[in-house]
């Protein structure tokens, strides 16, 4: 298994809306599996050959050579390379702000994940990434390039239906979008965000799961935690300081919910995060 991995949070400085983790491609063994289980991430698989399937919910999907799957961020998913014709599969990691208005622009949903691959930029992508990882001259830009070409192309690909409902529930998702991102270093409730929009709480946070891919409580705490990277890696603020700034009146639960999310404590992360870097 081959994967290359790029600082989560300081890949694409100019403009951190979307953020590549890592890439890969992989012989899977038989019955190689996943779950069920969440990530933190969205994560792209693209079925060279082999077969398998992925549960979620209570769909499940069977996928060959020339399709494609998404797994959603905190979304219980399972899949399984079959016994005797396992998957050959490639990959890509990512989050960021704008991931998930990107895919509620297609047809993709956490139950409905899977799509067919062109046949040229999605069975060639990590190989693409890779090739262009391997040198450090200019790395942000070409990277940033590709994987806008990529949601380009799935965009065509898989585009989001025309529907009955009425067009003004996208409009919402998007004013609650902005909201967060807005006033997330503020004492952000659920109840201000409903009475923002003047739309029911329980309306609200169903239409934006459903489109998003995860709930604006959880949507928050991404966002908040990935601005709070930014500050430890690019600025000299205290914990207590970055801590007020992404909305904590308290340091020490903060530091408590930076570490559910990003699996270390603010001070370890600033550590490991000084320096860009790719690795094999």
């Amino acid at each position: 298994m081959t994967v290359f991995k790029y600082n989560a949070h300081r890949p694409h400085r100019a403009s951190p809306d979307l953020y590549l983790h890592y890439w890969g491609q992989e012989q899977c063994a038989p019955g190689h599996s996943f779950g069920p289980g969440v990530r933190s991430l969205y994560k792209i698989h693209f079925i060279h050959a082999g077969t398998g399937k992925i549960t979620v919910g209570e769909a499940t999907h069977t996928l060959g050579a020339g399709q494609a799957f998404l797994t959603y961020p905190h979304v219980v998913t399972h899949y399984a390379a079959d016994q005797d014709d396992p998957w050959l599969y490639s990959w890509i990691a990512f989050t960021g702000e704008e991931a998930g208005y990107l895919l509620s622009r297609t047809s993709l949903t956490p139950e409905q994940p899977v799509f067919p691959m062109d046949q040229v930029l999605m069975p060639s992508l990590s190989a693409r990434l890779s090739e262009t990882g391997s040198s450090r001259d200019l790395l942000d830009l070409p990277l940033k390039v590709m994987l806008y070409e990529f949601f380009s192309l799935l965009l065509r690909t898989v585009p989001a239906a025309e529907s009955p409902v009425p067009r003004s529930r996208s409009v919402y998702v998007e004013q609650c979008l902005h909201y967060l991102q807005a006033h997330y270093a503020e004492n952000v409730t659920m109840e201000s965000l409903s009475a923002s929009l003047k739309l029911d709480r329980k309306y609200m946070s169903a239409l934006f799961k459903r489109t998003v891919g995860l709930p604006p409580q959880q949507y928050l705490l991404q966002f908040r935690m990935s601005k709070a990277c930014e500050l430890l890696t690019e600025t000299g603020c205290t914990i207590g300081e970055i801590s007020q700034s992404v909305g904590y009146q308290d340091a020490l639960l903060f530091s408590r919910m930076f570490k559910k999310v990003k699996g270390c404590s603010p001070k370890e992360y600033r550590l490991r995060h000084t320096d860009t870097d790719i690795v094999l």
